[in-house]
C-alpha cells in the first residue's frame, strides 16, 4: 500500500509483537523487502510502500523493479494483503496493484486501515466502496475494515493468513 497507510503498524498488531516492524511518523521508512518468520515453512514479508514515501524517484523506481520482480517471480507466494487508508482508498496505485495482482491470478486481501479515524457511517461507506469497486474487477478480492490502534479486525485479518497459509 501507500506509504502512510499503517502497513508497519498492523503487522505489528496481526502478529501481537510491538516493534517488530519499525514504525515512523515519516511515510516510506520501510525501504527494503522484509521476511518475518512465523516457522519454517511460512513467512509474512513487509514490502515497501508506494506512493507518498520522501525519497528520490531512482529509489523509488528501485522499489518497482524489486516489487514487481519479487510479486511475479515467487512461486511460493499465497496472496498479497494490500492496506489503503479507509479515508483514502482506492487511489491510483492502489487501483494499479490491484489489476495487476488480477493479471497475474494472486489473492488480495484489503486492509482499510486506520478505520479508528472514522465514525461508523463512513467507515462503513468506505467499505462498501471498496467492496462494490472489487465486485467489478477480474481476480479474487476481499476487503475488510482494520485498526491497528483499537485493534479492530484482528481476528478477521488472522482468519484469511491462515487459509491462505493452510492453516483453517
Amino acid at each position: 500500500g501507500r506509504s502512510n497507510a499503517g502497513k508497519s503498524s498492523a503487522i505489528n498488531v496481526i502478529c501481537d509483537h510491538r516493534g517488530l516492524a519499525k514504525t515512523s511518523k515519516t511515510p516510506g521508512r520501510t525501504q527494503l523487502i522484509n521476511f518475518f518468520e512465523l516457522d519454517e515453512e511460512r513467512r509474512l514479508v513487509d514490502l515497501p510502500g508506494y506512493g507518498y514515501a520522501k525519497v528520490s524517484v531512482s529509489i523509488k523506481k528501485d522499489w518497482q523493479g524489486n516489487l514487481a520482480i519479487y510479486l511475479e517471480k515467487r512461486q511460493c507466494l499465497k496472496g498479497l494483503v494490500l492496506m489503503m487508508d479507509s479515508r483514502h482508498p482506492l487511489k491510483g496505485f492502489d487501483v494499479q496493484m490491484l489489476e495487476w495482482a488480477a493479471h497475474i491470478g494472486l489473492p488480495v486481501h484489503v486492509l482499510l486501515t486506520k478505520a479508528d479515524k472514522l465514525k461508523k457511517g463512513p467507515a462503513s461507506a468506505s467499505f462498501h466502496k471498496v467492496k462494490s469497486a472489487l465486485k467489478e474487477m477480474d481476480g479474487e478480492f476481499s476487503v475488510q475494515l482494520f485498526s491497528s490502534l483499537k485493534k479492530t479486525g484482528v481476528a478477521e485479518a488472522h482468519r484469511k493468513l491462515n487459509q491462505w497459509l493452510d492453516r483453517a
